[in-house]
């Protein structure tokens, strides 16, 4: 075994964002990965700005890489034939429609797993498969409106604020790895394949209530949202120096004297105003006023090394253009380059798994549409060339 999931066959028919994240980390880890897309048209990521010389999508190689693409149209009566074949040879379905459609088609769990027992199929949707909001349509900001998120994120006297990457839909699509993951290692124990229901929104959720609703469980009060300063300790935020922005977060009272030091005011470490966690949230406008007049007379990488001497976690505010020449991103290839047949060469983010012994590939191209359909259809369901050439005049592949 070279790859952690050399030999799974995941029968992909995602698209957009969450899905295709989720198969496209199981592409990394090893699973032979068939991407099912629209005859012609294809995944509707395939087309999203920005576009290559070559006319790829970038988000689209992204996403799509290591996968095999072949095209297929399921509301053809042929088409759902071939799809519950290709259903017998897999060990998992990825699907992201909305609530219904594959029942719609015929193609639900229920009747899917009458062909493969074995099957884990995984359904990733903004609501989820039950609850009064099932059917509804959403996308990664409905998710985030509703989850919570932009009810944290931003400041007190501004408006709510988005993540700026789609964070439900790639939080998702990792939420999705990991349950396909738990399921492959019950079906291995028991022979039994079985459902997954992801909703976008139950992860949002989760994500917010961790960090912000102990306030409002245990006091009945609803979190404000405090911009860039932590709830339970001060100084912490975003602080302005002579060239940029640095963060800091100072949790402990021991970093806080170090800080102190640091700035040359010792005195503050037994100040009976800020000598304590409880009393440094309760005074943290003065604290930040005096963080913020040492910040901002030093350059962001003065204050930064500074302050990693003193151990105090600290960081200057990359501008965009700095973070993909970042030294420490660099040195753990998470910028790599693959090569595509129609684009060439294209520098895309690495693979995150850095495992000792069967390590994530980020490096393998992304197909063009219907790429590997004579190998999908002739190779793993056995159709001829003249068969191939019938369902493509047909529009069925």
């Amino acid at each position: 075994m070279e790859k952690a999931l050399d030999g799974i066959k995941v029968l992909d028919l995602t698209r957009f964002v969450a899905g295709p994240t989720c198969t496209m980390m199981m592409a990394e880890l090893g699973a032979e990965i068939i991407k099912v897309e629209i005859p012609n048209s294809g995944d509707a990521m395939r087309h999203l700005w920005p576009l290559t010389e070559g006319g790829e999508s970038y988000v689209g190689v992204i996403l799509n890489r290591g996968k095999k693409s072949a095209t297929l149209d399921l509301k053809s009566d042929k088409g759902k034939e071939i799809l519950r074949a290709l259903v017998a040879k897999v060990d998992v379905l990825v699907e992201n429609f909305a609530t219904g459609v594959m029942e719609r088609l015929g193609l639900g769990f229920e009747e899917l797993r009458k062909i493969n027992p074995s099957l884990v199929y995984a359904s990733i949707t903004g609501f989820g498969h039950t609850g009064p909001d099932s059917k509804r349509v959403a996308y990664d900001m409905l998710a985030q409106a509703r989850g919570g998120i932009m009810s944290v994120t931003g400041y007190k006297d501004g408006p709510p604020i988005k993540g700026g990457p789609a964070i439900a839909d790639y939080l998702g699509g990792v939420h999705a790895v990991i349950a396909i993951l738990a399921a492959l290692r019950y079906r291995d124990a028991t022979g039994k394949g079985q459902s997954i229901d992801l909703s976008l929104l139950d992860g949002i959720w989760l994500l917010t209530a961790i960090e912000h609703c102990g306030y409002y469980f245990l006091y009945g009060k609803a979190y404000e949202r405090r911009g860039n300063e932590a709830l339970a300790n001060a100084p912490s935020g975003c602080y302005p120096t002579k060239d940029g922005w640095v963060v800091m977060n100072v949790p402990t009272d021991e970093e806080w004297a170090r800080l102190c030091r640091t700035m040359n005011r010792e005195e503050l470490i037994t100040d009976a105003r800020y000598c304590t966690i409880s009393l440094r949230v309760k005074n943290r406008d003065e604290v930040n006023v005096m963080v913020t007049k040492w910040t901002s007379g030093l350059t962001s990488e003065t204050v930064e090394n500074e302050l990693m001497k003193a151990k105090v976690a600290c960081s200057k505010v990359a501008t965009f253009d700095e973070v993909p020449n970042d030294p420490q991103l660099l040195s753990r290839d998470m910028v790599v380059e693959v090569e595509q047949k129609l684009s060439g060469k294209m520098k895309v983010p690495g693979s995150l798994f850095k495992m000792s012994e069967t390590p994530g590939d980020g490096e393998m191209a992304a197909p063009f549409i219907g790429e590997n359909n004579t190998e999908i259809y002739g190779g793993l369901l056995g159709y001829g060339k003249e068969e191939l050439k019938q369902l493509k005049d047909k529009g069925i592949i």
